[in-house]
């Protein structure tokens, strides 16, 4: 997916985890189809998973922001009413592998990119309830660090023009112009809060139509309040989303500047993983015609 990725078989990961945690040597290592664009993620016996960071960076900058994500993620983990992975151990670089990874707890479901609950009014409940945990979270004086989506969003004005660009002959780039034009322009009148990030069907678990668990909780941090409502425009359809709006009491400009970021994150999708992800490619596509309904 990437030019700088990292390769990594399950052959590479026993080996280190014999080497680096030999309590777990015994327990079966494979690797987990995934539409993941950030990490290879493997399974350890039954209750662990591994991820693997798979562009190629500075080892101690890597650990850094490993460190950083477990902690995020042990945070969240104390807010969610919803079950989350809980961070387990940090590995080395070795054999095979260049970099630090991580290990946490393993979550049964499956992935909503599988299972469509795109429909389900119970699923958009439990979405709104677990935002809504997150935005109840003490903030603690943080405020957005600056990294990726999640402050302002003319900020993005470079990224977009390029993706609008690269999707010449994918979509109808006139009409999401226009859009973002008028998603650029919109002001931003609320604090932070804390917020997931990422709401994608890749990092949202399901069984029976419910949701089950959340996972890449790494990114846990303050952000613009309208930010985890991307997972509106991934995830839901019109009444199911409608239902999500009313249960987190979203005014016009607070929605209007979650389907800014939605669009923000699908733009990129669509053109960048055509031919090397296209399960985040169709994502991208299918929420910017959410956007455009």
């Amino acid at each position: 997916m990437h030019d700088d990725q990292v390769e990594v078989t399950a052959e590479v990961v026993a080996g280190l985890v014999r080497e680096q945690f030999p309590e777990w040597s015994g327990e079966p290592v494979r690797l987990l189809p995934s539409s993941g664009t950030v990490n290879a993620i493997f399974r350890i016996g039954d209750g662990l998973s591994a991820r693997f960071p798979l562009r190629l960076k500075d080892a101690g900058a890597v650990l850094a922001v490993l460190e950083r994500e477990a902690e995020a993620s042990a945070e969240l983990a104390g807010v969610s009413r919803f079950p989350v992975p809980e961070p387990v151990a940090l590995g080395k670089p070795g054999v095979g592998y260049p970099m630090p990874w991580a290990v946490q707890t393993w979550l049964p479901g499956a992935i909503a990119s599988e299972v469509d609950v795109s429909g389900s009014v119970g699923f958009a409940e439990d979405l709104a309830g677990f935002v809504g945990d997150l935005r109840a979270a003490d903030t603690r004086g943080r405020v957005f660090s600056g990294d990726n989506r999640g402050g302002e969003i003319a900020d993005h004005d470079e990224w977009v023009a390029k993706c609008l660009a690269e999707s010449e002959g994918l979509l109808d780039v006139r009409r999401l112009r226009a859009l973002w034009s008028g998603f650029r322009e919109l002001p931003r009148t609320s604090a932070d809060v804390m917020s997931h990030g990422d709401l994608i069907p890749g990092n949202v678990l399901v069984a029976d139509g419910r949701l089950s668990g959340v996972l890449d909780t790494g990114g846990f941090g303050p952000a613009d309040p309208a930010l985890d409502l991307v997972g509106a425009w991934h995830l839901l359809d019109a009444g199911p989303r409608d239902v999500l709006r009313r249960v987190l009491g979203s005014d016009d400009l607070e929605w209007e500047r979650g389907r800014a970021w939605a669009f923000e994150q699908a733009i990129g999708l669509v053109w960048y993983y055509l031919e090397s992800n296209p399960t985040m490619s169709s994502m991208g596509r299918r929420t910017i015609e959410r956007l455009l309904e």
